[in-house]
């Protein structure tokens, strides 16, 4: 299959995240009932981070699918979006168990906190406002199938061109993706940059970037849950 080459394919998903971004962040401040000013003092506001993922990532898709048509490709096959085999699912599931099961024991045993003052604070605005419905669309559906599709999608076509090129460009793609993630601190950065490395090992294992944004959506919902359970379960 003809996929962009090193250069361009980084090109293009700068200009899909970012026009996805600022897109977005147009049409809140166009459409809505705050200013710029009062969107950027408030990152964590629920409403606010739903709205960012509810627009985004449609349109950083689009913006990649526009791409792969440009490459005179298949939107599928491009990004791999075929149903991965089920050994593959099985593994991959299995191995998310683990992952989460160590980096939370990590974090524990380190006095580190499960749930990051972006999550409670993110998911307690969106609930005071009646947003957590779509919050948890955006989190646990949209974010994984956005995200999934830039990075072990369309960066993973275009970097991973050799085997002997795809581990670089999974440890590569993962910095980038937990680079990213500005709203935790570096212990959330690298915990996100260990479950990169997770699901570009998937994706090049399965051939199916649809496995990791299953994945990636079960790591969001167990993310949630744990949020959830500290917000209104646990005592405080």
């Amino acid at each position: 299959m003809k996929a962009w080459g090193y250069w361009a394919t980084f090109g293009w998903a700068v200009l899909a995240f970012f026009v996805g971004q600022f897109g977005a962040l147009a049409l809140i401040v166009l459409l809505g009932s705050r200013g710029l000013h009062a969107v950027i003092a408030a990152p964590f506001d629920g409403v606010l981070v739903s709205q960012m993922l509810l627009i985004s990532n449609p349109i950083t898709i689009a913006i990649l699918a526009l791409a792969v048509r440009l490459a005179r490709g298949s939107f599928g096959d491009y990004l791999a979006l075929a149903w991965p085999p089920w050994r593959d699912l099985a593994t991959g599931l299995a191995a998310l168990v683990l992952l989460i099961g160590a980096t939370d024991l990590v974090l524990y045993l380190t006095g580190q906190l499960l749930v990051t003052p972006f999550q409670s604070q993110s998911y307690s605005t969106a609930a005071e406002a009646g947003w957590l419905a779509p919050m948890l669309f955006g989190t646990v559906i949209l974010a994984p199938a956005g995200e999934e599709v830039l990075f072990r999608g369309f960066l993973f076509r275009g970097w991973a061109r050799s085997p002997r090129s795809v581990w670089p460009a999974i440890v590569v793609i993962s910095l980038l993706w937990a680079g990213l993630h500005i709203q935790y601190d570096w212990v959330g950065m690298l915990q996100i940059f260990v479950v990169g490395l997770f699901l570009g090992w998937t994706r090049w294992r399965s051939g199916s970037t649809l496995l990791t944004i299953a994945l990636h959506a079960l790591f969001n919902l167990e993310g949630t849950i744990e949020t959830l359970l500290q917000l209104y379960v646990l005592p405080q």
